[in-house]
């Protein structure tokens, strides 16, 4: 696993927190970026994972 998974994935629980966060307490603005911060964080997770895939080709 490396540093883009592990920041991908902590910015996804972050997101999914916020975005919670917003609904409880009626905030359309944090809801928002609750999601943005998701999304943020399933595409550096989705950069990590193209680099693990590509070091693994390349040590076969």
């Amino acid at each position: 696993m490396n540093k883009d998974q592990v920041k991908g994935m902590a910015k996804d629980v972050a997101g999914k927190v916020q975005e919670e966060a917003g609904k409880l307490v009626g905030s359309k603005e944090q809801h928002i970026r609750g999601l943005a911060k998701q999304i943020s964080g399933k595409t550096q997770k989705g950069v990590g994972d193209v680099k693990e895939t590509v070091k693994d080709l390349a040590k076969s």
